[in-house]
């Protein structure tokens, strides 16, 4: 099949609540963000496959597509749309990818990266871009490139963007009517998600009915907030959050850093309610509000939350 010369992108996502429990099967609520990652895809027609970023290039083949660290959702998402049958790669391409994604906050990139990829290839041979499809291989393709973890949500927000209530096992996303100003601060160190997810798994062992019921109230604590969303209010919505922290908190995946930054965006008076955004132990704290504050001692990032998933068409440049 010869494919078109394409551009492709998707915005980039962050975990409002739900984090670790919806491993569990309960629901989450995910967002979409006003930062995306570009991919502009080029045909070629000598079997090639080039990758270019700020991260480096990458060249190897349609049949071979070797593996590379800095490329590897890239390759999977590569490899997904090679062996699915539905067209392949055609002959080849240079793909170039864009980020406007802070280097020190990772806001779904993986996910965004991935489902910008599978989106220009859809778009390149001539396809409607499939939300619904997009997160299903997306989400493949992350877990596998991160050792079976990952609920997909972040993939969800790439793909369908807004505010979503998202559920693992279904892949079931609904949109919710509220696009709220959000301020996040980094706390300057990541534990990898993985590293905290076993961390919980370990303690689960131990105490097992106690976190089930943790996942449980996190679960209640994400069903009142969807419905206080849906009522427009987000006052409510807010408190879910704090509540939420109060969970995570117990369930081993707080520190003093993120307490330190979660309780400094409570004390604005612009900020509804705030918690920990992602699996914890570093990383970043999320505050319902644009605050007022200016300078909380640490990279501070005003969020936007973006209505537009995944969106690709033809370049005629």
């Amino acid at each position: 099949m010869k494919l078109r010369k394409v551009r492709a992108s998707a915005p980039g996502s962050l975990m409002l609540m739900g984090e670790h429990a919806v491993l569990r099967g309960e629901p989450a609520v995910v967002c979409a963000i006003g930062k995306r990652i570009r991919v502009a895809l080029s045909p070629r027609e000598d079997g090639k496959v080039t990758m270019h970023s700020a991260l480096g290039t990458h060249e190897t083949t349609v049949e071979e597509l070797a593996a590379d660290e800095s490329f590897r959702f890239v390759v999977g998402a590569l490899r997904a749309e090679r062996d699915a049958g539905e067209g392949g790669l055609g002959e080849g391409m240079d793909l170039d990818i864009r980020s406007e994604m802070s280097h020190q906050m990772g806001l779904g990139s993986s996910a965004a990266v991935t489902v910008a990829t599978l989106a220009a290839v859809a778009a390149a041979r001539g396809e409607e871009v499939d939300a619904g499809k997009l997160v299903e291989r997306g989400t493949a393709v992350v877990r596998r490139a991160q050792g079976g973890r990952g609920s997909g949500a972040d993939v969800a927000a790439s793909a369908y963007g807004g505010v979503l209530r998202y559920y693992m096992e279904s892949q079931e996303a609904l949109r919710l009517p509220v696009k709220p100003e959000l301020t996040l601060l980094y706390s300057g160190y990541k534990t990898p998600t993985a590293e905290v997810i076993a961390r919980v798994e370990e303690a689960r062992k131990r105490d097992t009915a106690l976190y089930d019921a943790l996942d449980g109230l996190i679960g209640e604590t994400v069903r009142r907030a969807v419905d206080a969303a849906v009522a427009g209010d987000l006052e409510t919505v807010g408190r879910m959050m704090d509540m939420n922290h109060g969970l995570m908190d117990a369930m081993g995946v707080n520190d003093a850093r993120l307490s330190e930054l979660t309780y400094a965006l409570r004390g604005d008076s612009q900020v509804l309610g705030s918690k920990i955004s992602g699996s914890g132990l570093g990383d970043c704290a999320v505050g319902l509000g644009r605050a007022l504050r200016r300078d909380f001692g640490a990279v501070r990032l005003d969020v936007e939350v973006d209505g537009r998933g995944a969106v690709a068409r033809e370049d005629d440049a």
